[in-house]
């Protein structure tokens, strides 16, 4: 339907916690849904949620790209975008990693992010059905992050080491090598 432009760390709406959705099957939500797919295919990414594009509903599409996915677990291949909408999550078991994420609204940056390994989500597909499922390695974590922004979150307010966030160009090669991010909690 239409590229949007996104919005960026700063703008208000990006901390505002986002309305669920009453119809998923609404001609207004599904044609919302198709601006968050053309925009982020436009821009690439494997995410992008409703409130970056200045809708505070509750929506987001998200992929597990190739390469990606975690080679040894079959229950987490790659997938295409995929929209989710009033989702909902929770961790299964008490395991994080601190691994790096970056994101459409803070572009040219990226910051190492804790987040839990493995968890169980559910939410509605655009035509009213249930999806309800486990996830680990980078499907949660992009699940993880899109939802963050339905609830007004950023993924530097889940940071807890600021000498782990910098500009891609800065945070390359022997730069981050130096910095080990394989601690799990």
């Amino acid at each position: 339907m239409a590229i949007r432009p996104i919005l960026r760390m700063g703008d208000p709406i990006l901390l505002q916690r986002s309305e669920p959705i009453s119809d998923p099957t609404d001609p207004d939500i599904l044609e919302l849904v198709q601006d968050l797919l053309d925009t982020v295919a436009d821009v690439g990414g494997a995410g992008l949620a409703a409130p970056q594009i200045g809708v505070l509903k509750r929506v987001f599409v998200y992929a597990v790209p190739p390469g990606r996915a975690l080679e040894d677990e079959s229950e987490d291949p790659s997938f295409g975008m995929t929209p989710i909408l009033n989702p909902r999550f929770e961790p299964v078991g008490a395991d994080t990693s601190l691994v790096w994420e970056g994101c459409l609204s803070i572009p040219g940056m990226r910051g190492a992010v804790p987040r839990p390994n493995r968890i169980r989500y559910a939410g509605l597909r655009p035509d009213g059905s249930t999806v309800e499922t486990e996830a680990s390695g980078f499907h949660a974590r992009v699940f993880q992050h899109e939802f963050d922004h339905l609830e007004g979150v950023l993924y530097p307010m889940r940071m807890e080491d600021f000498r782990l966030f910098g500009f891609n160009e800065e945070l390359t090669g022997a730069a981050i090598s130096q910095r080990p991010l394989d601690e799990s909690s």
